[in-house]
């Protein structure tokens, strides 16, 4: 993951100062969806794991909203 930011960071920089091919750009936008489904994921996974406790003790997991 640090190598994945660091590589972003760099093409972030590298378009500021001067600006990206289209092979560049192409680059930071697939790093950046690969970034975004790795934080979503990890997001996800620590939801999973959330246990709500209610005002009686009772302990259950937290559920999806429904769309």
């Amino acid at each position: 993951m640090s190598a994945l930011l660091d590589r972003i960071n760099q093409l972030a920089a590298k378009a500021r100062a001067e600006g990206l091919t289209e092979e560049e750009s192409r680059e930071r936008d697939a790093l950046r969806q690969q970034y975004l489904a790795a934080v979503r994921r990890n997001l996800n996974a620590q939801l999973d794991r959330v246990v709500v406790a209610e005002a009686d003790g009772t302990l259950h997991p937290l559920r999806k909203k429904e769309k």
